[in-house]
Formats: structure tokens, sequence, C-alpha cells
């Protein structure tokens, strides 16, 4: 193309392309990169490198003694309530149920008025 003064369609007929938009685009870099904008890039994702970023190290308990103990009292607290609804359940499993389906029934009934 460049010795005879031939077109981008002369060039792809010659070589039996049917893209001579493709021909203008190597010609493009040819001339703005020379060779090495011509050469087969990877493509796809980089491999992943062999050291992983750097992660956040985990910050030690910060709390002070009186936070960390009421902490202990409120998982305690916590726990407690739980053992007696449990106990409540065991002791008449049928009058727990009925009582929370109350309070279902009634939850349901403000969100339908709403």
């Amino acid at each position: 193309m460049k010795q005879t003064g031939a077109s981008y369609q002369d060039t792809a007929i010659e070589f039996n392309m049917n893209n001579p938009a493709l021909i203008a685009n190597w010609n493009s870099k040819f001339l703005k990169e020379g060779i090495e904008g011509l050469r087969e890039k990877s493509k796809g994702r980089p491999p992943m490198s062999n050291n992983p970023k750097n992660k956040p190290i985990k910050q030690p308990n910060t709390m002070s003694r009186e936070e960390q103990l009421e902490r202990e009292n409120e998982l305690l607290r916590l726990e407690i309530a739980y053992l007696k609804k449990l106990d409540a359940f065991e002791a008449n499993p049928d009058a727990f149920l009925a009582k929370h389906k109350q309070r279902w029934r009634s939850n349901s009934k403000k969100k339908d008025s709403d």
C-alpha cells in the first residue's frame, strides 16, 4: 500500500480480506506506535500477583475494663432472659405459643390499618 499508493479497499482485495477498516486501523497504529503497536497483546485479566495485597490488621480489643464488664453484663442478661423463655416454653408450650400468636395478630392488624 505504501509502495503503490493503493487504497485500503484495494489492499483488502489484494490480500483476500473483507474488512478495509481493519487495514486502516493497522495503518494508524503503525504510524503512531511503530511495529510494536502491531504486536499481539494479551487479552483478559492479568494473572494474580504472588504478593497478596496488604490486609488490614485487626486491632486488638481497645475497650476499657469497665466497657468489657458492661458488655459481659449485657450478654448475661440476654442469656438469662433466653433461659427464662425456654423454661416457660418447656413448661407449657401451648400457652406460650398462644400468647405469641396473639401478639403477632395484634401487630399484623396494626400494620394492615396503616
